[in-house]
């Protein structure tokens, strides 16, 4: 499924994979437990960033508007969340206010989460679009390696499906403060383990698909880390951890391109290794595309992963229409999964 640079042993890639997903964590326990650590990484952070971007850092930074609006669409959830978690006053009738009760404030989660899955639905569609020859992509500071196909518009379809079966859009809530976890994470209870697994499939099947060089660590590791703090530690705040490990890397990214793209530490998947072994003669002298019609690239493993993406979603599709033919709920308005011990045991955790 990968191709390990010949630089280095595996061992070695190994390590930093582990190194990668231990710093996503880490980093995403400390912004999600102090409140002060959550502004500073992403208020001010960014803004530093995007000085350096646009100046020291232009020759070098993705400026590509798919890079880009992951960075400050995942940026601007965190502020979001942030905000949702933290912001209360008291009114001019004496009466505490929580911007977590505001049913207005609780549609950002679902829409900025829906928004983040379409942009990569759309890169999905126009990537099996557009290369149905094995083609070099040398664009806005980058080179990536696609092979479009069936699999694009498979896993395009279970991204659709995944937008349509987030639920539960105004049971978000605040966990309550204890000795032990002070975060005041922002709790999903309708959001689930099925739905995260389908989600994770199907977003690791989006960077094999379309960010193939990325794909190990943007892919596997930064899928990891929320998925493995919201199953223990932060249980029920998948999205927050999600939109705060996606930022940070996307920001890191942004900084240190030549990470994931260049060096002994670059992984591809087995299919662009074929097209970049092929195209070795290929001088890249200008920005475009380099149909590289002598590749021969090995695709079951793209085929695998979406079609693995789609059944999932397919599932948790059905799982919704059932539960809501079953328990008559809205299941936008309304929490749908109010019978199931994990969403108990998350709502049990609210104030």
């Amino acid at each position: 499924m990968f191709t390990f640079s010949t630089d280095v042993s595996s061992v070695l890639v190994w390590l930093v994979w582990i190194a990668a997903f231990v710093a996503l964590f880490g980093s995403n326990e400390i912004g999600r437990r102090f409140k002060w650590a959550g502004f500073a990484m992403f208020v001010v952070l960014p803004i530093v960033l995007t000085i350096l971007w646009l100046t020291t850092l232009s020759d070098t930074a993705y400026m590509d508007w798919f890079h880009l609006a992951k960075v400050y669409s995942s940026t601007a959830g965190c502020i979001g969340f942030w905000c949702i978690r933290h912001l209360r006053g008291t009114g001019k009738d004496g009466k505490v206010w929580k911007l977590s009760e505001k049913k207005w404030a609780l549609c950002f989660p679902p829409l900025i989460l829906a928004i983040n899955i379409i942009e990569a639905v759309v890169r999905d569609f126009q990537v099996g679009a557009l290369y149905s020859v094995p083609t070099i992509e040398f664009l806005h500071n980058q080179i990536q390696y696609y092979i479009g196909g069936s699999w694009n518009y498979m896993n395009g379809i279970a991204g659709i499906l995944n937008t349509i079966t987030i639920t539960g859009w105004f049971g978000i809530c605040i966990r309550k403060k204890t000795a032990s976890d002070g975060s005041m994470d922002m709790l999903w209870p309708d959001m689930l383990w099925f739905w995260i697994i389908a989600y994770d499939l199907w977003n690791f099947a989006y960077t094999y698909n379309c960010l193939p060089g990325h794909s190990w660590y943007a892919g596997l590791a930064l899928l990891a880390a929320p998925t493995l703090c919201a199953f223990t530690v932060g249980k029920g705040a998948w999205l927050q951890h999600r939109a705060q490990t996606l930022a940070l890397w996307c920001m890191f990214a942004q900084t240190f391109p030549a990470f994931i793209d260049k060096g002994p530490f670059f992984v591809n998947s087995t299919a662009s290794a074929a097209i970049a072994a092929a195209a070795k003669d290929i001088s890249l002298t200008q920005e475009g595309l380099y149909p590289v019609a002598s590749a021969t690239p090995d695709t079951t493993a793209l085929f695998v992963v979406s079609l693995l993406a789609l059944l999932s979603n397919i599932a948790v599709f059905l799982y919704m229409i059932y539960k809501v033919i079953k328990t008559k709920r809205n299941p936008y308005t309304g929490d749908l999964y109010t019978d199931l011990n994990e969403y108990k045991k998350i709502k049990a955790l609210a104030e």
